[in-house]
């Protein structure tokens, strides 16, 4: 009861632990990942792809991908020759692909939620996640994913905690004192994501690594309607109007 944050409707915590503690008493959970699973999911699913997400970038994720018929995604963050975590190689996807998009992270939590309905969010479908999770019910978990120090341990990423109070300031409810600070960060930097995003330390990562177009997708604020819905292990697109194109 203390961790859960039960008294209130709208929470909000981080990775796996917040999954353990907010799913199974909430109506609904987005996995919040910004760089880069869960824009990566936007991305794909708004242009009719389904992914599977899957937690190791191992071996096993061959076989999981034959058992699904799908394609497996690169291991390696890579933006041309074939998909992976990088936004900017899946912009094209074709309508019907079924991919498995190996996390440790956002995939790993997705897969962490049990019963409760799930969707993915990001900065490009903020309000539209709102929107619909709104429509599963009052009760509404946001979590944001992290990122992994070197020994594994969580470290919290600024991105995923913005991302989730984006999120969270499209929704009424009591905010948990967790989900203050998440909007509150949120509010606070709204009009300079990009350059945010960019000094942050996973967006410096990525820009030092050659990725900085991931980054300028990934802060690309409500440029989307198209919801990623969990069903059967796969996201697809769900509730969406006219979804945009996502390049």
């Amino acid at each position: 009861m203390i961790f859960d944050q039960s008294e209130f409707e709208l929470r909000c915590e981080w990775g796996e632990q917040g999954v353990a503690k907010l799913a199974a008493i909430s109506d609904v959970v987005v996995i919040v990942d910004i760089l880069s699973f869960s824009t990566s999911v936007e991305i794909a699913t708004n242009r009719g792809a389904t992914i599977f997400p899957y937690r190791w970038k191992d071996e096993s994720s061959v076989d999981y991908a034959l058992s699904v018929n799908a394609e497996l995604a690169s291991q390696k963050r890579q933006a041309n020759n074939g998909y992976s975590l990088s936004p900017v190689s899946l912009v094209d996807i074709p309508d019907g692909t079924r991919l498995v998009l190996p996390s440790p992270n956002g995939a790993s939590l997705t897969l962490r939620t049990g019963q409760t309905p799930t969707l993915a969010g990001c900065l490009r479908n903020c309000k539209a996640v709102a929107d619909f999770a709104r429509s599963n019910g009052t009760n509404i978990a946001v979590i944001p994913a992290g990122e992994r120090w070197e020994d594994g341990s969580l470290r919290p990423a600024w991105e995923d905690l913005i991302g989730a109070g984006a999120i969270l300031s499209y929704l009424d409810g009591r905010l948990s004192p967790e989900a203050e600070v998440a909007v509150a960060a949120f509010q606070n930097l709204k009009g300079n994501l990009v350059t945010a995003l960019e000094q942050c330390s996973s967006g410096k990562e990525l820009v030092a690594r050659g990725f900085a177009k991931d980054v300028e997708l990934a802060a690309a604020i409500n440029i989307s309607s198209c919801v990623p819905s969990l069903a059967d292990n796969a996201y697809r697109k769900n509730g969406s109007k006219a979804c945009v194109d996502a390049a």
